[in-house]
């Protein structure tokens, strides 16, 4: 769950991807710019970024951004991986985890295919691996409405 690890190449394309999609988050309100890249099953990554909007409510962060952009991809499940950066200057420089909406986001999407990816939160000296389970324990998702 910690760092310390040797990343394999594929979480450190998955990273890159996300440090990538950063580079294109709209955060002129709080200048927190965030990347997410998802890996799936066949090696595809399909990356987000965070939206903010003058009405706060109303901003999306890049992990929801980016099951938005695989959802219209018409993937459904085969998700294994997650990437999450944050910016390097702000903050204790601490790995960021996923919020509670974009964990239930993310759940929906491992649901599908009943998957339980790993969660590579990236920080400033240090990439925290946790599975999303163990970020949401308890989930709801789509088997709770059969």
């Amino acid at each position: 769950m910690g760092g310390g690890a040797e990343m394999s190449v594929s979480e450190k394309q998955l990273i890159e991807a996300a440090r990538v999609a950063q580079g294109n988050a709209y955060a002129p309100y709080s200048d927190y710019r965030v990347g997410a890249a998802l890996l799936f099953e066949d090696g595809v990554i399909v990356t987000g970024a965070n939206v903010e909007n003058a009405s706060y409510g109303l901003s999306l962060c890049a992990e929801t951004n980016a099951v938005s952009n695989a959802m219209n991809a018409g993937r459904r499940g085969g998700l294994v991986g997650v990437a999450v950066v944050g910016p390097q200057d702000k903050g204790d420089g601490a790995p960021i985890t996923p919020c509670g909406r974009c964990r239930q986001v993310l759940n929906e999407l491992a649901a599908l295919g009943g998957t339980d990816p790993e969660i590579a939160c990236v920080g400033q000296d240090e990439v925290r691996r946790v599975k999303l389970s163990a970020l949401l324990p308890h989930a709801f998702g789509p088997d709770h409405l059969d």
